[in-house]
């Protein structure tokens, strides 16, 4: 008998939302892997093979879908960090993001025990399912706050609340870190849109801050998939425009408390631990 998500997972293949949407991915993952290349050669070899195979093998592909770019990485080994999937158990929405965030590892060449998943809403046959499926489940809230620790991590963060990106880049305010991540999650420039700048640069001061200092590319709109991927963006961090920000840019890292923050839109780690 096939399983909802096994479904989720085949619609999802076959869609031109799919082709699309990875065909994004792997245009930032091009231009974002080319510049973790150490000018003194140290990275140069282990991305010197980096190339796209477009001709992934009959199990990667459902009948009649269209060939797909596979992004290959060569010796460099990225990693992936899951926050806000949601009750995927009960959720068609967040069953679509987790067939979607398993295609992305597979896609990437991102091995599955490279891929750490959280949300607080998991249920306990939920967190087994995901070990089921070769991820590693986190045990506590880091509301957003991981350090990337010098190593390429995707983030995929889908219809998070706008707090989990800010904490996410203050943990990581360097041009050395930023430029070592990319984000898949809701349109920096939408919530710049959306926002009031006073709101945007006294509650998300990361967020307004890099606006200058990051490349997006948007995910492709169909009606099929709109309430899933909505509003929903690629972001990377070239070095050329994280050092052309001010140098004051970098001089405040104060740790995000949003206190007068009306509408957080995020679970907080009741421990109070960072």
């Amino acid at each position: 008998m096939t399983t909802p998500f096994f479904l989720n997972r085949e619609d999802l293949l076959i869609s031109d939302f799919w082709n699309s949407a990875l065909e994004t991915i792997i245009k930032c993952l091009r231009k974002y892997l080319k510049q973790l290349k150490a000018p003194a050669g140290t990275l140069s070899e282990a991305l010197g093979n980096l190339y796209l195979d477009s001709s992934p093998g009959e199990s990667d592909v459902a009948a009649g879908s269209p060939q797909e770019e596979t992004l290959v990485t060569g010796s460099c080994h990225l990693k992936c960090v899951c926050y806000g999937l949601g009750n995927f158990a009960t959720c068609v929405i967040a069953r679509n993001q987790l067939a979607f965030l398993l295609l992305l590892l597979e896609k990437c060449q991102i091995p599955r025990s490279h891929c750490w998943v959280y949300d607080p809403l998991f249920s306990q046959l939920e967190i087994a399912v995901l070990n089921t499926l070769g991820v590693t489940v986190l045990s506590e809230n880091e509301e957003g706050k991981r350090s990337v620790r010098g190593e390429p991590t995707v983030f995929y963060m889908p219809h998070c609340g706008t707090a989990l990106y800010n904490n996410l880049l203050w943990r990581n305010w360097s041009a050395d870190a930023l430029s070592k991540m990319v984000v898949i999650g809701n349109s920096f420039r939408g919530l710049e849109e959306r926002l009031l700048t006073r709101i945007l640069q006294k509650h998300y001061p990361y967020i307004a801050k890099v606006l200058k200092g990051l490349e997006e590319l948007e995910f492709p709109q169909t009606s099929q998939y709109m309430d899933i991927f909505n509003d929903t963006a690629v972001h990377w961090f070239p070095v050329q425009k994280l050092v052309q920000l001010p140098t004051d840019t970098w001089a405040s890292r104060e740790e995000p408390d949003y206190q007068d923050c009306e509408d957080l839109e995020i679970i907080r780690n009741k421990t109070g631990g960072p």
